[in-house]
């Protein structure tokens, strides 16, 4: 079983970046496709980006595209968001997630999938 633990959220302006991390303990991190999604308040959690088990394909959302990047350190045990160009509409509790799929070189959109989530780390972009 994995536990998830995220940081790096906090208050930015709007055009600024934050790093958040998600370290994963308990077993290692090159079992799973991993993914990131966030929740504003009053709406269903969203996919954000998604990452292979292997590192080599990722898949974002299109209001993300272009601004946000998804990494992985399987030696550190650790994904990354790398969050650029940050919007007001950004604003949201960042979740990462665990999906212990055979498959190496899938990514995992849907939330459903995902096995393990962490608790959560809050992310607000003023304007």
């Amino acid at each position: 079983q994995a536990q998830l633990v995220e940081s790096g959220g906090g208050l930015v302006q709007a055009g600024g970046s934050l790093r958040l991390s998600c370290a994963a303990s308990g077993r290692t991190l090159n079992r799973y496709a991993m993914g990131w999604f966030r929740q504003a308040p009053g709406n269903e959690r969203e996919f954000v980006a998604a990452i292979s088990r292997s590192g080599t394909n990722t898949h974002y959302a299109d209001s993300v595209k272009g601004r946000f990047t998804i990494s992985r350190d399987n030696a550190k045990n650790t994904v990354y968001l790398q969050m650029n160009s940050l919007k007001p509409e950004d604003t949201a509790v960042y979740h990462c997630a665990a999906d212990s799929t055979f498959y190496p070189y899938i990514v995992v959109i849907v939330p459903n999938e995902y096995d393990y989530w962490g608790q959560g780390t809050q992310v607000t972009v003023s304007s």
